[in-house]
């Protein structure tokens, strides 16, 4: 897929029209704790589950498609929290520095010869000082760093869940925050292993390395910008304390609108452990692909380490739980229905069916017309006999059921008949 169309549906259509759809939803999700709860937990449980997926991701865009997926988990956590103000906020702020990280991963990948493996790439700084730039903005309004325009909505959106004191709100806390160190490391492991650490790519491809022409400069550069100071000037007009912004597009039970208790209420700690924790992803990120450079090979060098990059690799194996257990079935289950209902029965029962079997009478009719006058003479004493049994029928048989033994009788007669001329010609 060409990155700029990545950059348009990860930042603002299609993977976010569930959110939308769930944010105009509100008044219904409102009156169900169920199905808040439900969302919640799939929320949170998605942004974790993304986030340690990327940690081990090689293809450069695919590791930004991932904290997409992450990214998506914080806005539906916030559903299920009941701040959709919150949510739609993450929403636009997210497309902001998402479609930044996609159209610089595009201008890295088309001045790299269309290398998109970062196994492969290293020390681009030097080459790409514009396109670092923007991506380091891009990665550090992602993170939440303080007063970027990503802090403004997911830095709330977990201080909401600890201000629900619930169950629910404690679990998605502490995976928003697991989550938030975890986008941290693999950000800059991205931006290490692309801008920072030493060249791993052809000589060839450096000596031909260029910064993109104006058409891309341009964009990257104003997406820049809101990265930066989007959240700060919009901040209060989406979730600011007694903002009308919205107005009935959406709604909050009065019940569940706990944005002062998350502002004013949490302990310092609690506050600030997020951004403790992504301060530490980013500086052990560094740490390890700059001081560390054989980490990975070391950890993949150990059983149980392999088969933990293997399960993250893998993206816990759903794949081969899709592949084996649920598509393979409906594979097979679409294989029989075309083969035994639609090419058997509907097929046998339908019009090409029913035309076989009046053609197939009609040929087993017309050879009865044998021309041996023999077998014009068996018809003959067989329907004799045939009416003469009928005729005497009510002596020989019980008249009460005379109707439907007739009925019998008539249909041996008419068999009997049918299939004399192929016993005949058997014989």
């Amino acid at each position: 897929m060409p990155t700029p169309v990545s950059a348009l549906i990860h930042a603002a259509t299609l993977v976010t029209a569930g959110l939308y759809l769930l944010v105009r939803s509100s008044p219904i999700l409102e009156y169900s704790s169920t199905a808040l709860l439900i969302i919640t937990l799939v929320g949170a449980s998605t942004a974790f589950f993304a986030a340690t997926c990327g940690l081990v991701q090689n293809d450069l865009k695919r590791i930004i498609a991932f904290s997409t997926i992450s990214q998506l988990g914080y806005m539906v956590m916030a559903v299920g929290l009941s701040q959709y103000n919150v949510a739609l906020m993450h929403v636009i702020n997210h497309a902001f520095f998402k479609a930044l990280l996609f159209l610089g991963a595009g201008a890295v990948i088309h001045s790299f010869s269309d290398q998109q493996d970062v196994r492969r790439l290293g020390g681009l700084i030097k080459f790409l000082p514009f396109t670092y730039t923007a991506m380091l903005v891009g990665s550090l309004s992602l993170l939440a760093t303080p007063w970027l325009t990503g802090f403004y909505s997911k830095d709330l959106i977990i201080e909401l869940a600890y201000g629900q004191y619930s169950f629910s709100g404690t679990y998605a806390y502490i995976l928003g925050s697991l989550t938030a160190g975890i986008t941290a490391f693999y950000s800059f492991r991205l931006i290490s292993l692309v801008f920072l650490t030493v060249p791993n790519g052809s000589k060839f491809y450096y000596l031909n390395s260029h910064e993109a022409n104006l058409a891309v400069i341009v964009p990257l550069f104003v997406l820049a910008l809101f990265s930066i100071f989007f959240g700060f000037v919009f901040s209060d007009l989406f979730v600011g304390v007694g903002s009308d912004f919205f107005a009935n597009s959406l709604f909050i039970h009065p019940n569940n609108i706990s944005i002062i208790e998350a502002e004013f209420s949490l302990p310092l700690l609690i506050k600030l452990l997020p951004s403790i924790l992504s301060l530490f992803g980013v500086l052990l990120a560094i740490l390890l692909y700059h001081n560390s450079t054989t980490f990975v090979i070391d950890l993949t060098e150990t059983k149980l380490g392999r088969k933990f990059y293997t399960f993250l690799n893998g993206k816990y194996f759903f794949d081969v739980v899709y592949n084996n257990y649920i598509i393979s079935v409906g594979l097979l289950l679409g294989y029989t229905i075309s083969k035994v209902l639609d090419r058997g029965v509907i097929e046998l029962l339908g019009p090409h069916g029913l035309s076989n079997i009046f053609t197939n009478t009609g040929n087993n009719i017309s050879k009865l017309d044998s021309g041996v006058i023999t077998t014009y003479a068996l018809y003959i004493t067989l329907g004799l006999l045939a009416l003469v049994f009928l005729v005497f029928a009510p002596i020989l048989i019980d008249t009460f059921l005379l109707s439907e033994i007739r009925l019998i009788i008539i249909y041996f007669a008419s068999l009997i008949i049918v299939l004399s001329p192929q016993i005949k010609n058997s014989n």
